[in-house]
């Protein structure tokens, strides 16, 4: 399944599209089951950000270095030379703001090792990325949109989000991997709900985009207006993350790694952010989705360029 993911991953959105333009008195229906799966999927994700390799991961200082670099330092100056071209709605600018400030945490190591990045360096780096988005999101929300933040986010319920379907997933997951660590049939489960990533994916992509189709309306062509952004943007970071690659004076597969984590974002991991917004910014939730479906197709074009941009020497 992971060797086919992209493909499923496709098949999982044409799916919720088709289900939610052919159904769409099925979206409210639909959307009760977006927290119980969306909670499942992060659970999931989680489980795989090893917290016994935080460790590890400060003692490899150039690699994490350069991993921060990318992710919050050059990508908000390229999200910021964007954001000025940026359609004027509010939803559609905090939607892409939501997505592109967040480094992604789950399926970037296995696209970096396709295109032969160093997926246990990365891998190690996960949990520093994670909580450092946690606690950098706010603050970079607000140089963005300033006194507007607060008029546009209701503080409760996004912080009822983020704790039930992020904090509590993740601590969950951390302590199973403790569970793990101690106990064999910790092991056990672990390994088995490391089988399930994919299908969950899959099921989630169904699910939140045929909840969120039938609310479109003639809001699809404003989402399109933010498609060529994520585009550029795909390719503005290729680049960019050869060149920290380079700064950082680091190894073929760490320097492909690097490209990869600043260009892939956690579009699933801030959606539950992007759905607790009220009614008027609902758009930005599919704007959120609709990275997903930009990103999937570009990776697969990053696992044939990448290993050109950075070659083997």
């Amino acid at each position: 399944m992971e060797r086919h993911q992209v493909a499923i991953y496709l098949g999982a959105l044409a799916a919720g599209a088709a289900v939610g333009w052919a159904v769409p008195a099925a979206g409210p229906g639909l959307e009760w089951a977006i927290n119980p799966v969306l909670a499942a999927l992060l659970f999931v994700t989680f489980l795989q950000v090893p917290v016994a390799e935080l460790g590890r991961s400060l003692r490899d200082g150039r690699f994490l270095a350069a991993a921060l670099v990318v992710n919050f330092v050059v990508v908000p100056v390229v999200v910021a030379r964007m954001f000025a071209f940026l359609p004027g709605e509010r939803a559609l600018r905090l939607g892409v703001l939501l997505v592109l400030l967040t480094p992604c945490v789950d399926y970037v190591i296995v696209f970096s090792g396709l295109a032969g990045g160093s997926s246990r360096r990365l891998l190690a780096a996960t949990p520093v990325l994670l909580l450092a988005q946690m606690v950098l999101l706010p603050g970079l929300l607000w140089l963005f949109l300033g006194a507007e933040l607060g008029q546009v986010v209701r503080a409760g319920p996004f912080l009822e989000a983020f704790l039930v379907l992020i904090v509590v997933p993740l601590a969950l997951a951390w302590l199973t991997q403790v569970w793990a660590a101690r106990r064999a049939a910790g092991r056990a489960v672990v390994a088995a709900l490391g089988t399930a990533m994919v299908p969950l994916m899959a099921v989630t992509l169904v699910i939140v985009v045929a909840s969120q189709v039938p609310k479109l309306g003639a809001g699809l062509a404003r989402v399109a207006e933010v498609v060529p952004f994520y585009v550029v943007f795909l390719v503005v970071m290729a680049f960019a993350g050869v060149a920290v690659a380079r700064l950082f004076r680091l190894d073929v597969a760490a320097g492909r790694a690097i490209v990869f984590t600043g260009a892939t974002r956690n579009s699933l991991v801030v959606l539950p952010l992007a759905l607790a917004l009220p009614d008027s910014l609902a758009l930005a939730a599919v704007v959120v989705v609709a990275q997903t479906l930009v990103e999937v197709v570009g990776m697969v074009v990053y696992v044939r360029v990448v290993p050109r941009l950075v070659p083997q020497r």
